[in-house]
């Protein structure tokens, strides 16, 4: 179910501009935009964080590409190339929109990888069908079904009012500031955020909340990666990814000198650790 840690790496990265994504799919309100390297690789999807994009994984694109696997990369409704959206953003959509991505691409029990949001999304989606993925990889996500204390319940209640008060001109610097650790990531975020209004991402927020769903006795049903920065403090992150990988029996991945945007962060370090575990899956 699990494996070991990559070891402890370190490297300087320059965050890039995105690249284009050529591929496209319209859905209600929105038309998706994607990009496939395709191949006879087994297939990875990457699901971003909220008021990311998929510029967030261009590093794991390459290093994955380049070991023979499959990579899709996508703009989630409401961010980046996947603009304007007309229709509501919830919990609901986003996995409709991604099962809807799957299908169109013909992708065949793909790996899904998902940061923050992303993983959110990526639990969701193998816990409504793990019979159609093969593998789950999350990055600096919460624990969909983990218990909850009363001071996380009350956090998650209070987040979006407190988002509220933050302006509008200021939103997008205290998000990057507060995700990321290192400049060039902050840099990006900031360029992220700033493409996003502050409702628009308080809508998003909201829908984030809705993937959280006790469930005591759900246990993943696949091959299973846990990967976090060791400086995230993000949410609960920081203590309910140990918790979930007690309770699935798996070595969490803690990765050094790396916030919750940790594929930008330590990519060389997060690049290690997913060719790790694809290998470990053929």
């Amino acid at each position: 179910r699990g494996f070991d840690s990559p070891g402890q790496l370190h490297a300087e990265y320059v965050v890039r501009a995105p690249m284009e994504l050529d591929g496209s799919l319209r859905r209600d309100g929105c038309v998706l935009r994607y990009s496939d390297t395709a191949g006879s690789g087994i297939p990875v999807v990457f699901i971003h964080g909220a008021g990311a994009d998929h510029a967030m994984f261009e590093s794991q694109r390459d290093v994955l590409r380049a070991a023979g696997f499959r990579v899709v990369l996508f703009d989630l409704r409401g961010h980046g190339a996947s603009r304007p959206n007309t229709a509501a953003i919830t919990a609901d959509v986003l996995v409709s929109d991604v099962e809807a991505l799957i299908a169109h691409l013909g992708l065949s029990r793909p790996v899904l990888i998902g940061l923050s949001l992303g993983g959110n999304i990526a639990q969701r989606l193998v816990r409504q069908a793990p019979n159609g993925y093969r593998a789950l990889g999350v990055l600096d996500s919460t624990w969909n079904t983990g218990p909850l204390s009363w001071i996380e319940r009350s956090s998650l209640r209070l987040a979006a009012p407190l988002l509220r008060l933050i302006p509008a001109r200021s939103l997008a610097g205290v998000m990057a500031d507060a995700s990321a650790v290192t400049e060039p990531a902050r840099a990006y975020l900031r360029r992220a955020f700033a493409a996003i209004s502050k409702a628009e991402f308080l809508r998003i927020w909201r829908a984030t909340t809705e993937f959280v769903e006790p469930d005591s006795d759900y246990r993943t049903q696949l091959p299973l990666l846990l990967m976090r920065g060791e400086m995230d403090r993000t949410g609960n992150i920081a203590t309910s990814m140990p918790q979930w990988a007690i309770a699935e029996g798996v070595a969490g991945v803690i990765i050094p000198d790396a916030g919750h945007v940790v594929t930008l962060d330590a990519p060389e370090l997060v690049n290690a650790a997913l060719v790790a575990f694809l290998r470990y899956l053929t």
